[in-house]
């Protein structure tokens, strides 16, 4: 099921907190997420994370990169009043409401950009072109990992993906506007991203990133 270009659910406390309550619970997402750690280098000036949610990727980024100015954007308000919490005392952290169905503020360059189940809920016309904005954003050399919900390639495989969630089509999200691995790796290159990859995959899960050229 995907929505309608303009809907997002995110906007609503109710659906944030319903997220946030199974989060933890998505299968195979650790994997995801140990795979996105090692593409990371440990040395960074400056990391942006798209659609922080409650801050659970960047404080993963920050174990080993303590020294990090970090700028994390959101657009939910009980997703920004969660990520606050975590990072609060933090002043290596700010946290920033942002919808990224519009461009990206001037914020300078960020040699890692991560996202973290954000970016599917954006149209297919706006993601390709947020990934412009990313490639601007990102130093010489630099990162972009995007660990995100992507299209199944066949109605079996949807099927066996909402099965393992242990939920139904009348119980997807509504906000999402999925698109292939292959469609988004193409964009990636076209773009100018150089190593581009599914780095990881799981049924709709996948790890797609690229690096800017030196």
């Amino acid at each position: 099921m995907t929505s309608t270009p303009d809907r997002n659910e995110y906007a609503t406390a109710a659906h944030a907190l319903r997220y946030l309550a199974r989060a933890d619970r998505i299968p195979h997402r650790t994997e995801g997420e140990a795979v996105l750690l090692e593409f990371i280098p440990q040395k960074v000036q400056r990391i942006l994370d798209l659609g922080i949610g409650d801050g659970r990727l960047l404080a993963l980024l920050r174990i080993e990169r303590r020294d990090a100015e970090c700028i994390a954007l959101d657009f939910s308000a009980t997703m920004l009043e969660a990520a606050r919490e975590r990072f609060r005392g933090e002043p290596k952290i700010q946290v920033v409401e942002h919808n990224l169905d519009f461009p990206l503020p001037d914020l300078g360059r960020f040699d890692v950009i991560v996202s973290s189940f954000a970016i599917h809920h954006c149209t297919d016309e706006r993601k390709r072109t947020l990934y412009s904005e990313i490639y601007a954003a990102l130093s010489p050399g630099g990162v972009f990992c995007n660990l995100e919900h992507v299209a199944a390639p066949t109605a079996e495989l949807h099927e066996r993906f909402l099965r393992s969630l242990e939920i139904t089509e009348a119980d997807e999200d509504p906000s999402n506007k999925l698109v292939s691995v292959e469609a988004q790796v193409r964009w990636l290159r076209e773009i100018g991203f150089q190593d581009v990859d599914c780095h990881w995959k799981w049924l709709e899960l996948a790890l797609i990133g690229g690096t800017k050229k030196k």
